[in-house]
């Protein structure tokens, strides 16, 4: 086991390295920040000043050394419109996304899992059938309109949940949340399931095409010649060997979900990462840019270590192969 853990570790380290060369050097490439912060009245030698100050005299390469060598003090470099650490930033709007991410997680197993195998155990029936059309939905539909749609129904019209912001939030260990109060769950919902609903088809998907295959299998069917009821047969026998690929892709998909919320923290102003990301490219805010880009390369690492942990407790064999190879 031990083996398997350096192993993947030091996989993890290569890919940093590598994500950190790709990150910085696209991010410098485009456009000019000067451009946009020097102010037109400025004389030239104040242009000048400022681009030293930023550090943008230097050769590329230089700069990728000194920001490689700050990021192992976990320093990631300062914005160059707030004139802030950008990881600082950063990881004041990372609760809102964060929460948001992982409500929408839940959101995906508590719903699409039972639709999954109900559909699965029910191939033939009408629901079943209501079930599987509803999930093509949910991968075909785009998010920003399934957003606007949500809340022109529930928000507008209906008048039943607010449309945008993270309403009243707690704290709990420092952080700031929103679902542990009415009127930020309230603010909650929406975004989460817009943000979940992908994820819900994709879950319904795999657990009904992995209880087909597992209801088929000698030992369900000898757990059924012995009498067991079918919640024992379904909880015991069915949920614990389709959750292997269902863990694996909830894991990778979790990453997603806290990088590619953008459009969703967009249409209901939810204050995460995402609307940073945005301002800071309109800005181009380069430190900022590449400290959100390599948090959220670390946030897929970490997962996929997680996932491949999870993954060889539930099947040992995936180690011993790891090891063997």
């Amino acid at each position: 086991m031990s083996v398997f853990i350096i192993r993947r570790l030091l996989q993890s380290l290569l890919v940093v390295f590598v994500m950190s060369l790709l990150v910085f050097f696209g991010v410098n490439v485009v456009g000019d920040p000067v451009d946009m912060l020097v102010n037109p009245e400025m004389t030239q030698a104040d242009i000048e000043a400022t681009i030293r100050a930023l550090g943008l005299d230097r050769p590329i390469h230089e700069q990728y050394w000194h920001f490689l060598t700050n990021a192992l003090e976990a320093d990631l470099g300062k914005s160059f419109i707030f004139g802030e650490p950008a990881l600082k930033l950063i990881l004041q709007r990372m609760p809102a996304t964060l929460e948001l991410a992982f409500v929408s997680l839940v959101l995906s197993v508590v719903i699409g899992l039972p639709l999954g195998v109900y559909a699965g155990l029910n191939p033939e029936s009408r629901v079943s059938r209501t079930i599987m059309a509803g999930s093509i939905l949910g991968f075909s539909l785009p998010t920003f309109w399934v957003g606007l749609m949500l809340i022109m129904i529930f928000a507008v019209l209906l008048g039943w949940l607010p449309s945008t912001g993270r309403g009243d939030t707690v704290e709990v260990l420092g952080v700031s949340v929103s679902f542990l109060t009415l009127d930020g769950l309230s603010h909650l919902l929406l975004p989460a399931f817009n943000l979940a609903l992908t994820n819900i088809s994709l879950v319904i998907r795999l657990s009904r095409a992995g209880t087909r295959e597992v209801a088929q299998q000698d030992y369900v069917k000898f757990a059924r010649a012995k009498g067991l009821g079918r919640r024992r047969i379904i909880f015991v026998h069915v949920l614990k060997n389709i959750m292997i690929p269902v863990v694996t892709v909830l894991g990778l998909e979790f990453g997603g979900l806290i990088a590619f919320s953008v459009v969703t923290e967009t249409i209901f102003a939810w204050p995460g990462m995402g609307k940073l990301l945005i301002d800071s490219v309109q800005n181009l805010d380069r430190p900022v840019i590449v400290a959100y880009l390599m948090i959220t390369v670390l946030f897929f690492i970490v997962i996929n270590l997680v996932v491949d942990l999870l993954y060889s407790l539930l099947d040992p064999r995936v180690r011993l192969q790891d090891v063997k190879a």
